[in-house]
């Protein structure tokens, strides 16, 4: 089951969306403005984001860039004007997609997936196993001993990567390279914050488990097998 952010502020393209989207199997989140999308994109694990480009307050383009700076998650943007420079706009902000007003729903969900696909890169029956502890690649899940922890999209892929290179020691510095895929000037801190988000959680889960490991002066590793 994907989970989808739709953010508009016109409730009948929303109710629309969702109720299409949820025939197709999807979990939806809805916002109708800018904050809200924000805070919803903090604390729910998001496959997908379809972002109204034209808003009271923060428009669409804004809560784009703020969204970049936490999170990689897939954004398709709507908007009733489809000139090639809007749609310029919205790319360049680090949009995916771009449709215009009107479009047809079965488009809207096949853009989705195939973005929400492109964005995953991996097989849905790979899973990573570390003793007790399992990450999913395909449902985007981390369990041990049949508990589940939530992880954002960005923390999911930052502990991925770390996972899928074990005993292999990355700077801050690399991690953002290979994970976020952005300039490092743009956001170190965050990346600093989500590692140890990814850290504090995994501890939650596995107690006396210290699968994120700092190497003095070097970064951080993924233990696969970490002392208690």
């Amino acid at each position: 089951m994907y989970r989808v952010l739709l953010v508009d502020d016109d409730p009948h393209i929303q109710a629309a969306n969702e109720a299409y989207l949820k025939k197709q199997g999807y979990e939806v989140y809805r916002a109708d403005n800018g904050e809200r999308a924000l805070e919803v994109a903090a604390t729910a694990a998001l496959d997908a984001v379809v972002l109204d480009v034209d808003m009271p307050g923060a428009d669409g383009i804004t809560v784009c860039r703020r969204l970049q700076e936490v999170s990689r998650v897939p954004i398709v943007f709507l908007s009733a004007y489809a000139s090639t420079d809007d749609r310029i706009r919205g790319l360049v902000a680090g949009g995916d997609d771009y449709l215009g007003k009107p479009y047809s729903l079965v488009e809207l969900e096949l853009r989705l997936r195939l973005r929400i696909q492109r964005h995953h890169r991996v097989e849905t029956s790979e899973v990573l196993r570390f003793g007790s502890l399992e990450i999913d690649l395909g449902l985007r899940e981390v369990r041990y001993q049949g508990e589940t922890a939530s992880f954002t999209t960005l923390e999911f892929d930052l502990l991925a990567f770390l996972a899928q290179h074990p005993n292999q020691v990355f700077s801050y510095e690399q991690l953002y390279d290979r994970v976020w895929k952005a300039p490092i000037n743009q956001g170190l801190h965050n990346m600093q914050v989500c590692t140890a988000r990814v850290r504090q959680k995994l501890e939650q889960l596995a107690p006396g488990r210290h699968y994120i490991q700092t190497i003095r002066r070097k970064g951080y590793r993924f233990c696969p097998e970490p002392e208690t």
